[in-house]
Formats: C-alpha cells, structure tokens, sequence
C-alpha cells in the first residue's frame, strides 16, 4: 500500500492515473495566491524509497499506461535523478505511454534544451504549466519569480525538446483594476509562445492567503461572474496562437464549463458566453459548488 505525504495535488486529467511522490512541496512556493504546498518544505525524496513504491504500483497495476510525477514541481530535482526515475517507470510498466508533471518556468530555464530532450527521450512527454497572467507587473505582485519573457522563453525550450505544455491563466487575478491590462498581455503571451493545451480558472482566494495576496495591491476589487466571463470572452477574442490549442475551462472554479479548440472554434465559444452573460446565473455553477 502506497501512503502519499498529504496534501496530494495532481490536475483534473490525471484523475485515473499512477500518482507517484518524486518531489514533496514546491521548490518556489512564494506565488502569493496558492495555499496548496505551504504546510510542505521542499523536499527531494530518496530514489530508493520511490524505487519501491513504483514496484509495488506496478504489481498492483501492470496495465497502467500513464503517470504523473507529484509534488508541485518534479522538473526541479537534478536532470539525472529524473532521467533515472524515467528509466524506472519505463522498466516497471510495459504499456507506459505518457509521463506528466508540474514544472515551472524557473525549471526550464535551469534546464538546457539537451537535457531537457534527454528526458523527452525517456519519457515525459507532458508539463503542467501555470502562466496565471502575461503582465509584468501583476507577476510580480502575486510573487510569481519571472516574467513574461521568461516565460515565452521557457515554453520555447519545452516546444524545442518536444514536451507538450498544458498551460492555466487565472481569470481576474488583477481585480477589476487590471482587467484590461491583464488580459491583453496574457493573450500576447500566449500568441508568442507554443502551448498544446490551456485552461482558465477563476480566482479563489483561501483565508489563508488573502492578506499575503492583497498587501501587494493599493485596491483590489474582486470580479463577480459576469465580469470574468466579460474577461474570459476578451481572452478568447485576442488569442490567435502560432499552433491550434486545445482549450478548456472545466476547472471547478469556473462559473461556466467551455470546450474548443483555438483559434477554430474562438467565434463558437465567445457565442456561448454572450449567451450566458444574457441569461445569468442560472446557467453557471453555483459559487458553492465551486468552493467560494
């Protein structure tokens, strides 16, 4: 039996999938909106003690064909180490055809392009990418440690060694005083970088976090539903990337689930959400269903 170091993360596609520990926390972890590694100091677990919870995984699931590598950011630990733990995965389950992690900008850019094809070559082939917004200045105020061009940057590095990126924006992490600025160089960001998958979420600030969020801004006035479905559309609208995206908005913060693949179905699915704007909120979520 395989006992995880709780809090456990992993995205909404992950959900049937092999979960292994590699990492535990975030070797960033200052973003000032996210709760979800503070109870964790980053740690880098022995590859002994993953080696055999990887064994034990794959006598309970020998058909298993996908894993995702937890904690907060498993592209941080050392080029090595990971292409050893790829090996291993590979060795432990025959049908294994995708393994995925959450990573950083900061840990592509610590990574040449020779190493990160190193492991594309062994096998991860998939990174969780949290973009949360293209303006400098709001990444600096959420402590988010690059900056857009650096972003573009690491997103190029993964497209060169052919890791596909899942990418996630926040909607209304700027407030109502950012809105405009936030979106236009968020979609800027994304027309100039090569992403394969992207989501939007809805900001949701926990108790935990809000005065280390809000000491940041002078204001920050919080948008209801409309105005982020008013931003999701204006999103929609400037997004002509360089590659089709794949993109959804079925995180459980969203006021409204949307499906389509960019730029073809960018008219369809601003078409939805005027026809949402129009009925109201008898067509979104409930906020209590969405944890707020």
């Amino acid at each position: 039996m395989i006992f995880y170091d709780l809090p456990l993360y992993r995205p909404p596609a992950e959900a049937d999938n092999i979960i292994i520990q590699a990492t535990l926390g975030c070797s960033h972890n200052q973003c000032s909106y996210c709760t979800m590694y503070k109870s964790k100091r980053y740690t880098v677990r022995p590859l002994s003690e993953v080696q055999r919870e990887i064994e034990a995984l794959a006598q309970a699931n020998p058909h298993a064909n996908k894993v995702f590598l937890a904690d907060g950011d498993a592209l941080a630990l050392p080029t090595q180490h990971l292409a050893l733990l790829l090996r291993l995965l590979k060795n432990s389950f025959p049908r294994l055809s995708r393994v995925s992690l959450y990573a950083t900008a900061q840990n592509f850019l610590e990574k040449s392009v020779e190493e990160l094809k190193e492991l594309r070559e062994g096998g991860l082939s998939l990174s969780y990418f949290g973009i949360e917004t293209g303006n400098d200045e709001l990444l600096g105020k959420i402590d988010k440690g690059v900056n857009a061009a650096q972003m573009i940057e690491a997103l190029h590095r993964a497209h060169e060694a052919n890791i596909k990126i899942s990418a996630t924006v926040i909607l209304g992490i700027g407030g109502l005083e950012y809105d405009f600025e936030h979106i236009r160089d968020t979609a800027e960001l994304i027309n100039a970088a090569p992403i394969t998958y992207l989501s939007t979420l809805q900001l949701g600030l926990e108790e935990e976090s809000k005065e280390r969020f809000l000491k940041h801004f002078d204001t920050f006035t919080p948008l209801n539903d409309l105005q982020i479905l008013q931003e999701q559309r204006h999103l929609l609208s400037l997004i002509n990337p360089p590659q089709k995206i794949i993109f959804r908005s079925n995180h459980a913060s969203n006021a409204l689930h949307l499906s389509g693949t960019l730029p073809k179905d960018s008219e369809k699915l601003i078409t939805q959400i005027d026809d949402a704007m129009r009925v109201g909120e008898s067509v979104m979520v409930p906020r209590w269903m969405r944890g707020f």
